[in-house]
């Protein structure tokens, strides 16, 4: 059984990026983006990875990209290791399944958060002021209610640590008024779509971010789309407001980690805990079920 990949080292590349779950090759004109097995949480990447996790992200972000390019175009060309370079062919086996060739865009720097329910940050923003990121609510709402309406709450792009809640305005004051009413109307149009499909799997999209970039001139879906790393899914047969419902995403990771914080053995900063072997698997279990339920179709190994 093959390790999971944390790491990847691909020649020929002008230069090479890694964020918190991929790694980034740049090839002029295009990139090469490899979704490793690592894993993060509380924007601490963990010491564990999660076999497998990387293809399920990429196989789930080309399903979503292709269901949604007459929404928005996206940035993927092909997930064919045929059509990226000579040099990261040789890698043929570790990147089949988990690396996409993508057109370069420049990134818009705003994080492209929304919520159909309260959940998470907003949840926790909700009941200090029944507001989120300047939306202001009725009140009575509890835990994992369904908002009224989808709503955009966009978010700063941080380098490092947490992205950083922000409102509206703040937005268009970070991109332009044309810019920001644009990545608002596609978002909202994203998740509606998404939100409809997954209820007719037994899901639902409680919330969810997109990043756009801009690619001669065209506004453009690019990083991943309606993942479990990027969105949070709940199975609707077990929603119920004001409990916690069971999810298909890394809240099965965030509440382990919780409670070593609630016992004092962990921070919340870097370095991340070693995950053991179960953990592991509950998170593997529930992402290979997202993507099952989502695309009818056998999770990647």
């Amino acid at each position: 059984m093959a390790d999971a990949v944390l790491r990847t080292d691909i020649p020929g590349a002008l230069s090479k990026r890694s964020g918190k779950v991929r790694d980034i090759y740049d090839y002029g004109d295009h990139l090469l983006i490899v979704a490793t097995d690592r894993i993060s949480a509380f924007d601490v990447v963990m010491p564990t990875g999660i076999r497998g996790k990387g293809k399920i992200l990429a196989g789930l972000s080309r399903y979503w990209f292709d269901l949604t390019a007459d929404i928005v175009s996206n940035h993927m060309e092909s997930m064919s290791v045929d059509d990226f370079p000579v040099e990261a062919q040789q890698q043929r086996e570790m990147l089949d399944g988990r690396a996409m060739w993508v057109r370069k865009a420049e990134v818009v720097p705003v994080e492209c958060v929304v919520r159909g329910y309260l959940a998470g940050s907003g949840w926790r923003e909700y009941a200090e002021s029944q507001t989120i990121c300047g939306h202001r609510l009725r009140a009575g709402l509890r835990a994992a209610d369904k908002l009224d309406e989808p709503l955009f709450t966009p978010a700063t792009k941080e380098e490092s640590g947490h992205d950083i809640n922000i409102t509206r305005e703040r937005a268009a004051d970070l991109v332009g008024r044309e810019l920001a009413e644009a990545i608002e109307h596609k978002s909202l149009a994203l998740y509606s779509f998404g939100a409809d499909y997954a209820a007719r799997k037994g899901l639902l999209l409680a919330d969810t971010k997109f990043e756009f970039g801009m690619a001669d001139g065209e506004l453009i879906l690019i990083d991943e789309a309606l993942t479990p790393d990027s969105s949070r899914y709940w199975d609707a047969d077990q929603w119920e407001p004001g409990e916690q419902p069971e999810a298909f995403d890394k809240q099965y990771l965030r509440d382990w980690l919780e409670e070593l914080c609630e016992a004092g053995t962990w921070n919340k900063e870097a370095p991340g805990p070693e995950l053991p072997s179960e953990v592991v698997d509950g998170v593997l279990q529930r992402y290979r079920q997202a993507y099952e339920r989502i695309t009818g179709q056998r999770a990647p190994a």
